[in-house]
């Protein structure tokens, strides 16, 4: 199993929906609205690295109202 977090910084007033939208997307357990550099935190958990790829560029990103994302994979 593959854990990854993907930080996630939204347009202004947006982080409410996205949280819902993002927690929504196959593979993800969780997204939390957080204080910092990034909006929100969102954990994910698949079968390969590939399928963060898909959750972090093809579907997180792809929501309105996301500006930018970075992803780490955890190493243990």
């Amino acid at each position: 199993m593959v854990t990854a977090f993907v930080m996630i910084k939204a347009n202004t007033g947006e982080a409410d929906r996205l949280r819902d939208s993002i927690e929504s997307v196959a593979g993800v357990e969780s997204a939390h609205i957080v204080a910092g550099d990034v909006d929100l935190i969102a954990k994910a958990s698949v079968e390969t690295p590939a399928k963060v790829k898909e959750i972090a560029a093809t579907h997180v990103q792809a929501i309105e109202g996301v500006e930018d994302t970075q992803t780490y994979i955890a190493m243990d």
